[in-house]
């Protein structure tokens, strides 16, 4: 904590200390930003990606800042840079999230994948950076970009769900499955099937067009306004955001919707010749509306004949005189028509709670302010210069909300002549309107950051091209309810050389330091190192017109990292006071001192090792471009709390002690590739660009410490993100089959049951006989392809963007597959086994107990993920030639896109489908753009 105080004060003062010169902070404007500086892309190093958003915005409108970034960016695949999982994603130099920016407001997004891109960054950079640049101002150029675009979300698919009556008729089967009588007369489920009363004998279909839209509205728009002169520039973007939602009744219409109004002034400023600086602020204001419980949730969970949500009034006798009190003395009639309906058991629920039960709002304010000075020192020594930055943000959100109690009522039904009628009336609950607006959920975090370096870039005879920067780097986050903050602090040396922009070296390095770890083993150095070939400029290509660039590169080097620690101190021992046991002394009743963990004194920084091979091209003229990266890295010395490496006296069940400490000791590979090709082709009017990227990579657990009887179960060997469960052989098809079959430990199973197969051969089955099922793609898709294509026609232009991913399975484990006890029933039940479709059922028998034996890990339920999305289409027209030559409006366009529009799978109504939650959705967007 010390040395972050120690930085941050060394950086204010480099920030005001006097300075004799300075250059100008929109030096290399067109480059592209990697760690700390920017390069000019023609000597970009392997193992960066760059994507350039205004370009992408002018035929693609993107509604989020990093939206299907894996179909243009090689090595990225929407979860993870090169499959190490969660990367650090920067914004104008300071730590921040992805959704702090809108697409309108970023000039570029970096890419940083190699050990050497990211070095410079220290600790928390070992996975990765993604570095989001914003736009700023230019010299010479006022003008004010406008964008409006109006959208509707249409739902996918939802979740689907057995009715009333075949409820009934399957649970009463599921009850005759374990041994019991049926629940439900045939009578019932006659009355519910019916649907003569839905009040009497309700069938509630949360997803019926009565409680929900066919779609909801979704709305934007902004204004950027920028420009300057050589003295100062500046740019602000202006946006607002307005979201609806499918809830269709009671407070739900009014308070469904979201609201984002975001906030951005960037200012450079040439103070002289020799000095220069930015101011940069940022804020967004974000509002939720909604109401008193969770809709979704529900609809997935309670069963459909519980309770009908509304009591009609003109179903009550007349001479029923108590429930007309309550009619008359009820604070909630809904339409004028109904009571609120429930019993004793649904006291609160969804539709009580959003007709009656109030309403909240979700706040949410972020604040970001990040200023830096340029010191121009070419008087020192040509190409020298100082930059420092400072940056503070804070974020807070919390809760607004009225909560009001309200009345339920369950009515006694009788019929009379044939008419159904109310003749009582039972109360659950007061109506309470207080008024008051509770607060909860209360969070905040703050980040400063702070960095001082000195640049160097010069050029010897324009053939020898030096570059160094030595810097000083570091923030920190405090969050709420965290005691420790979030830290990192680095020194970092960048050494970089190129002749003739032919051969090229980089030496990146840093000098980290981590809290986490005991005094003597805070510190690490990590170095990484890149060397570069344009081969193209050398004699034995440069005559083969058909290549127009060409060049390798290696890369290499060591990080050290905490990114993994998962706590401070576990270098320490830890020993309680509170002790299972009490001391015999009678009037002592001294509690017992006990070990939790073992010290480790020597507990080190875990080691990312890392060598990849890069080569980029372009080749006939532009006409194909290529980029593509082989990697292997290998992290060793994972910390964990191994019982295996110690004597089993190490611990104890009871009382409950451990002196076994945490270690360094397992180890993690990953091996992969990424590429990307691109077209570009003019044939007449119609000129094309077509991008086809990918990545795939696979991981290993190369080192763990466990002991297992049977080496299959190893996890060593496997992949990092390995499932693992019961290999199934059917189901059980009778009870000769149970008999002559392995014992199954997980309770007592019938005909229909999951049938196991016993790996082992020990007559049992139990966790013993868990296997390698498959990758979870846990840290994105083994295998991402992605192809983008945008075509323009005269004032026309059409864009497409498909996303493959292959090669990861998943668990069919939600509430929707794993149906027992008093679950609600959804549509996979109808493939259930019974003694007549034993030979062809689909889904295990129907039971009113906990089926452990049945709902766990197994290839029973395994699926494969392989999808392909069309993710984006859009068609542009420009309308700027219709608009004259003497004009305040310069440009104007038109344009419709839809996203997420198909999703090609064997899985893909799986997939599409959202169980207790807000279901995928379909967005049909309009928008029209002018520049004036």
């Amino acid at each position: 904590m010390n040395q972050i105080k120690v930085l941050i004060a060394f950086v204010a003062l480099m920030s005001v200390m006097p300075v004799s010169q300075a250059q100008d902070t929109t030096q290399n404007a067109n480059g592209v930003q990697v760690a700390f500086r920017k390069v000019p892309q023609n000597d970009l190093l392997g193992g960066i990606s760059v994507v350039n958003v205004p370009k992408q915005m002018s035929t693609n409108y993107m509604i989020s800042s990093l939206e299907n970034m894996d179909g243009w960016v090689n090595g990225f695949n929407g979860n993870s840079l090169w499959g190490m999982g969660g990367y650090l994603l920067i914004i104008d130099g300071v730590p921040r999230d992805a959704n702090n920016v809108l697409p309108t407001e970023i000039e570029q997004i970096s890419f940083l994948k190699g050990v050497n891109a990211v070095a410079l960054y220290g600790s928390r950079a070992a996975k990765g950076v993604v570095y989001i640049t914003t736009k700023r101002g230019k010299a010479g150029l006022h003008k004010i970009d406008v964008r409006a675009n109006g959208g509707i979300h249409v739902p996918k698919a939802y979740p689907a769900y057995l009715g009333s009556a075949e409820y009934m008729t399957l649970y009463n089967e599921a009850r005759r499955n374990d041994g019991l009588p049926d629940l439900y007369p045939q009578e019932s489920i006659y009355s519910y099937a019916s649907g003569k009363n839905p009040y009497r004998y309700p069938n509630v279909d949360y997803y019926s067009d009565e409680y929900l839209k066919q779609y909801y509205n979704r709305y934007d728009v902004t204004a950027e306004i920028s420009g300057g002169n050589d003295k100062a520039r500046y740019y602000t973007n202006i946006g607002y955001q307005n979201t609806g939602s499918l809830l269709n009744f009671g407070e739900a219409r009014q308070n469904g919707k979201s609201d984002r109004l975001n906030l951005r002034g960037n200012v450079d400023m040439n103070l002289n010749e020799y000095i220069s600086c930015n101011v940069d602020a940022a804020a967004i204001f974000y509002t939720g509306r909604g109401v008193n419980t969770d809709y979704w949730a529900s609809a997935a969970n309670l069963r459909p004949y519980r309770f009908a949500p509304l009591i009609p009034l003109d179903r009550i006798e007349a001479d029923d005189e108590a429930s007309n009190v309550f009619v008359k003395n009820s604070n909630h009639i809904i339409d004028g028509k109904y009571l609120l309906g429930g019993t004793q058991l649904d006291q609160t629920n969804p539709f009580a709670a959003i007709y009656a039960g109030g309403n909240n709002r979700s706040i949410s304010r972020q604040f970001q302010f990040n200023t830096g000075v340029n010191a121009d020192l070419r008087n020192l020594l040509k190409g020298l210069s100082f930059r420092s930055t400072f940056a503070v943000d804070y974020n807070t959100s919390y809760n607004l909300a009225f909560n009001n109690n309200y009345t339920v009522y369950a009515p006694t039904w009788n019929t009379y002549s044939g008419v159904d009628l109310i003749s009582s009336l039972t109360q659950y609950g007061q109506d309470a309107t207080s008024g008051v607006q509770n607060v909860s959920n209360s969070w905040y975090r703050q980040t400063i950051s702070a960095t001082g370096q000195f640049n160097y870039v010069n050029s010897i005879r324009d053939q020898h091209h030096l570059s160094a920067v030595l810097l000083v780097n570091g923030f920190q986050q405090s969050e709420s309810a965290l005691y420790h903050r979030t830290s990192n602090a680095n020194l970092g040396l960048q050494l970089g050389y190129n002749l003739r922009h032919t051969y090229y070296i980089d030496f990146s390095s840093a000098m980290i330091h981590s809290a986490k770890l005991p005094e003597g083993n805070r510190n690490a150095f990590s170095p990484t190192v890149s060397l570069g070939w344009r081969l193209s400029n050398e004699g034995f290509l440069r005559g083969i017109s058909a290549i127009d660039h060409l060049r390798l590169t290696v890369s290499g080097g060591v990080l050290h990292t905490d990114l993994d620690i998962a706590d401070y101190y576990l270098y320490q021992g830890i020993y309680t006071a509170q002790g299972s046991w009490f001391g015999w002394k009678d009037g002592t009743g001294v509690q017992a001192t006990e070990s939790r963990r073992g010290a480790n004194p020597h507990m080190r920084f875990p080691k990312k090792e890392e060598i990849s091979i890069g080569l980029d091209g372009a080749f006939f003229h532009q006409l194909i471009k290529i980029d593509g990266n082989f990697f292997v890295n290998k992290i060793t010395g994972n910390i964990i709390q191994p019982n295996v490496l110690y004597p089993s006296y190490f611990t104890t069940g009871f009382p409950s002690s451990s002196f076994i400490p945490y270690v360094n000791y397992n180890d993690d590979k990953r091996v992969g590739v990424d590429f990307s090709v691109r077209f570009n082709k003019k044939v007449q009017e119609v000129s094309y660009s077509l991008g086809l990227v990918g990545t795939y990579y696979k991981t290993t657990a190369t080192k763990r410490a466990e002991v297992f009887e049977d080496n299959y179960q190893y996890r060593q060997g496997k992949p990092l993100d390995a499932i693992w469960g019961l290999h199934s052989q059917g189901l059980f098809r009778d009870a000769d089959d149970i008999k002559n079959s392995p014992a199954q430990t997980f309770g007592q199973v019938k005909p229909g049951d999951i049938k196991y197969k016993d790996q082992n051969g020990d007559g049992v089955i139990d966790a013993r006989d868990e296997v390698y099922l498959g990758r979870g793609g846990w840290f994105g898709a083994p295998l991402t392809l992605g192809i983008n294509l945008t075509a323009q026609w005269r004032n026309f232009s059409f864009f497409a963007l498909g996303v493959g991913r292959y090669g990861s399975y998943d668990m069919k484990n939600n509430s929707w597959f794993w149906v027992d006890g008093e679950d609600k029933y959804s549509a996979v039940v109808r493939d259930r086994w019974t003694p007549e479709t034993a030979q062809t059922a689909k889904y295990p028998r129907l039971t009113t107990f906990n089926s452990d034996n049945n709902f766990r890990s197994s290839d029973f339920w395994l699926y494969k993920t392989n999808r392909f999305d069309l993710a984006k289409v859009q068609l542009s027209y420009d309308m700027s030639p219709l608009l004259g030559r003497k004009k305040i409006l310069k440009e104007m366009g038109v344009y419709v896109s839809g996203f997420n529009l198909l999703t090609l799978s064997a899985e893909r109504k799986t997939m599409e489908m959202n169980v207790g939650s807000t279901p995928r959705t379909r967005l049909y967007n309009l928008g029209i753009k002018g520049l004036f």
